[in-house]
């Protein structure tokens, strides 16, 4: 999955919600924008996570402030992009999702069953 393109990820919502792919079209475009310069250990541009995972959930026919939130996902925790920032630019559902997948992520956890029994 790490070859995906936007233009598979376009494809894929395609299949389910046209009306949702300016509105996405955007979110990826303003998240690679952010990153770029970045990249993951791989050395592969930081960008292709994000589209991974809303590849992933556009597999599972997810709305569109889910996947823009998922292209998002990284920006407020890894550039200098603010929750209010994004709530101008995508509405605050996208803002309140990206900032809480980020409060997610700083979790600190005692255990490997703490942090499982949270995932679900």
């Amino acid at each position: 999955m790490n070859n995906l393109t936007f233009n598979d990820l376009v494809l894929k919502v395609a299949e389910y919600n046209i009306e949702g792919l300016e509105k996405i079209r955007k979110a990826y475009h303003y998240a690679e924008k952010l990153h770029q310069g970045q990249k993951r250990q791989s050395g592969e541009p930081y960008i292709t996570h994000p589209l991974n995972v809303a590849y992933i959930l556009a597999e599972m026919h997810a709305d569109t402030d889910t996947i823009c939130a998922a292209l998002l996902h990284d920006t407020i925790e890894d550039t200098d992009i603010t929750k209010e920032e994004l709530a101008r630019e995508f509405g605050p559902d996208v803002a309140n999702l990206v900032d809480g997948v980020t409060k997610i992520s700083k979790m600190n956890f005692s255990s490997k069953q703490e942090k499982k029994s949270c995932q679900y």
